[in-house]
Parts: structure tokens; sequence; C-alpha cells
């Protein structure tokens, strides 16, 4: 068994009741007069939190990108009995599949007593985060030392990319065929990259330009090594040469590489009390997180349910592996052609989806003590208090009677919930939820709130990460 899989086993999948007294449940249900979720915990949930936790970090810390989380989870759903799903996969109640679209997306799929035609229960979230990636060329010599030439992937403040130890993660594929995997910087033993700051003896006059200015996009680029060849100067052929040797790529191979350099941090309890989690890429491995466990925890559900966890959400959900691409709608096509084989059309499709559901997850911002103002305080976020309802407004909100079925559904399982509105006017951040609505599915947005989400290291509450498992179980049951 994976290293994975042990906490999943440890963890009663059960929804207890919470421990809050009729009357607190009342007032926050009906007069939103909540308090922090963890005064609700009975002992034994507060132990499944912390587990939950526990697992969550394991989990994170092997699921760096898109292409990591992808492995990891389908070696976590393998274990857990999900086969998967071919053309001729039998659509009997209670059968578990898993799908992936070119290494970079997953759905999980648990089949419902109801035919597939009769429409789906959806949870999606991102596996992107907010990174930097090798440019096509990217290896030179400057000063002394060998740099990445680097880009960025979603967005970021420059300046937080400065001196952090950063790995490199992911893949090469050749010309012939073989794809070089590369994993270098989170075990302990390995080299570290990092993005070399000013100090404050040299920029006298540089740091009194706007935070902005001070870090352009093109100056994030990590030293790679410092040792030259025999005539004093090329370190960068001495970099390729250990390259060519270790990995057998060439200069042209990055060409045709996907790497990613990510914070070489471990996922880590932050406070005292350990209630809190920092960790790199919580903005939404820690909603797509939620979901996959949802899906381990179905038993055989009214309608057959679908955990679509995709990436590129953080450029704007683009590309054969985002959620603009047709593969969603493919997929759901291909369950129905298993239940209806000849008699399946475009029209049932058509009808299939707009009979469906979905809850689209993304973390969002959370009140930060640092700048609580930041907010409108009575529509903000607070970390502890439960998921959120996401009410931007401005023709982005669900409807309102599939809002109050949300409501129900969250009340009815003692999941603690909250709403999120930013000020007006300056409002920033979206989900993936456009994409499907589009397709004439019911469609909300949930997340939990989050700190310091698109800098190297997000922190979360656990008791938040475990209510968001809890929404997606009860959703999709």
């Amino acid at each position: 068994m994976n290293r994975f899989c042990q906490p999943l086993l440890c963890l009663c999948l059960a929804f207890l009741p919470l421990g809050a007294s009729a009357e607190d449940k009342a007032d926050c249900a009906n007069d939103l007069d909540c308090k922090s979720s963890w005064l609700g915990l009975s002992k034994p949930e507060r132990k499944q939190v912390f587990e939950y936790g526990d697992a969550y970090k394991a989990f994170m810390d092997a699921a760096r990108t898109e292409l990591s989380f992808v492995s990891t989870a389908t070696i976590l759903v393998e274990d857990q009995g999900f086969k998967r799903l071919t053309d001729r996969s039998p659509m009997q109640p209670g059968h578990k599949y898993y799908a992936v679209n070119r290494d970079r997306t997953i759905a999980l799929i648990v089949v419902g007593r109801e035919a597939p035609s009769k429409g789906f229960k959806v949870v999606g979230a991102h596996i992107d985060s907010p990174r930097l990636e090798l440019k096509a060329r990217p290896l030179y010599d400057k000063e002394g030392f060998a740099l990445f030439q680097t880009t960025i992937h979603g967005g970021i403040k420059t300046y937080q990319w400065t001196n952090v130890p950063l790995a490199l993660s992911g893949r090469v594929d050749k010309k012939d065929g073989t794809t070089v995997r590369i994993d270098i910087g989170m075990n302990e033993a390995d080299p570290i990259f990092v993005v070399a700051d000013m100090s404050p003896h040299t920029d006298r006059g540089f740091g009194d330009k706007p935070v902005k200015e001070q870090v352009k996009h093109e100056e994030l680029d990590p030293i790679m090594g410092h040792i030259p060849d025999a005539s004093g100067k090329e370190i960068a052929k001495q970099v390729l040469a250990l390259l060519k040797a270790e990995y057998g790529i060439s200069r042209a191979d990055f060409v045709s590489a996907e790497l990613a350099l990510t914070p070489a941090y471990k996922s880590r309890d932050l406070g005292f009390d350990r209630g809190l989690v920092a960790a790199y890429g919580q903005d939404d491995r820690l909603g797509a997180y939620a979901a996959l466990r949802a899906a381990l925890a179905l038993g055989t559900p009214e309608r057959t349910a679908v955990v679509y966890l995709v990436d590129n959400e953080e450029v704007g959900n683009i590309n054969n592996t985002g959620a603009r691409s047709e593969y969603f709608s493919n997929l759901l096509a291909r369950l129905l052609y298993a239940e209806l084989g000849d008699d399946y059309s475009d029209l049932a499709r058509r009808r299939a989806l707009t009979a469906s559901e979905m809850v689209s997850i993304d973390v969002n911002p959370g009140i930060n003590p640092k700048n609580p103002t930041a907010f409108e305080e009575t529509n903000a976020p607070r970390l502890g208090f439960g998921v959120n309802l996401k009410m931007y407004g401005q023709g982005f909100n669900a409807n309102s009677e599939f809002t109050a079925r949300i409501r129900a559904m969250l009340d009815e399982n003692n999941i603690p919930w909250q709403t999120v509105t930013y000020k007006v006017g300056p409002r920033g951040g979206g989900t993936m939820g456009g994409e499907f609505s589009r397709l004439n599915m019911e469609v909300i947005d949930l997340g939990v709130p989050v700190l310091s989400i698109h800098t190297p290291l997000s922190i979360s509450s656990k008791v938040d990460g475990w209510n968001l498992y809890r929404a997606c179980a009860a959703f999709l049951d």
C-alpha cells in the first residue's frame, strides 16, 4: 500500500454530527450569526480534521504540478479500486472508473443508480498553480553563473519569487519518442535553484522604486550552476554536459520540454495549535484534493458522479487540457454511448448536460490580519468559518434556486458555510465554472478562504479543507 493511501484508511468517512448546540446551528443557518467551525467539533471530528490534514500535506508534497498531480492521483485511485475507463466499461451502478487526458487532467466516475442520460453530478477543480516555467532555449551564461531564462504561469508578484529555494520538475520529450522525467529539489540531498535578489548594501536607490518595478518578469532567472570549464568561461556548457550525462538530454530537447520551477518547500503545520497548513499550490490543489477524496468516499450515488480535475485554469482554461476543451463533453458522450449504444444521439448528450449539476471549486483570498480592509467585512470570508458560496454579482452568480438547493444541502449535512463578495469595482480572479455554464449546466462556485494565494507559500485552515471535502461528498451523494 502506498504512503498516500494509509492516512485514508485511518479516516472515518462517515459524516458525524457537529458538537454545536441546536441554538447555535439555527443562529448560523438562519441569521448567519456564525462562529468558528473549530468550536463545533466533537473530539472524534477534531481527530478526523487533523488526520485529513496530514494526508493532504503528504499528497501536496508529491503533487507539485498538474503532471505530478495526475500521476499521484492515479496511484491513489487505483489502490482504492478505480479502473481505467475503456470503450467497453459497463455502466453498472457502483462501478468506479478514471480517465486521463494527456497526463494533465484526470476525471473520476462513480456510476449511479439512475441512468447517466438522466444527468450527472459534477465537481470540478483545477490542478495547475502559479509558477515559473523554462523558456524553449533557457540556458545561458552571465557574470560567472549559468542561468535559466523563465516565463510565468499564472499571476504572481515577482518580488515574492526571489531568494526562494526552487525545485525543477516536469518532462522532456525527445525526438525518438522517449520521455525523460525530471524531479530535482524536493529531497534534502538534491540541489536547489534560486533567483538571487539584491542585498540592502547594493540596491540603494533601486529600493525606492515601486514594488512592482523592483523585479521585472524577465529578471526571474534562477542560478543553475557556477563551476566553469577549463577555459574558465563556459559554465552553461558545463551544466549542459551534466544534463547530458545524467538525463541524456541536449540543448534542443528543451524545445519539447515542460519544466516548472516551484518552491522547494514541503507542506508544514503552521502555529502552535497546528490548525493551519502552509504549503505551495493550495490554489487550487486544496479543492482538487477535497474533490478527489470525496470520490473515494462514495458508495453508489443516486446520479452518476464525475470529479473533473483539470489543467490551465491559471492561464484562462486554454489548450486541450483546459476546461475550455471539448474533452469533458466528449467524456460524457462516452458514458452515454456506453448506456445507450446505437440509440445515442447528440440531442441525448445535450439533454444530459442540461439536467446536470456542477460545483466548481476554487479557493479565494480570506481576510488577512495584515490588511483586513481589503474586504468589506460583512461579505468577506474568514479562515476557519467554512466553505464559501461565491457571490460575485455582475452575472457570475449561480441562479437563486440552485443556490438555495446548495444551502439546503450544506445545512442538512451540518457543513458550515459563508459567502464571499469582493468590494465593488476592484474584483479579480475567475474560475472554471463559466466554461460549464456555457454547456447549460447548473453551476455554482464554491471554495474556501486561503491567505497569500499565488505566492510561494499559502495558508489554509485544516477545518475548512475537511469541510470542503464533506461538502463535495454530500453534493455527489
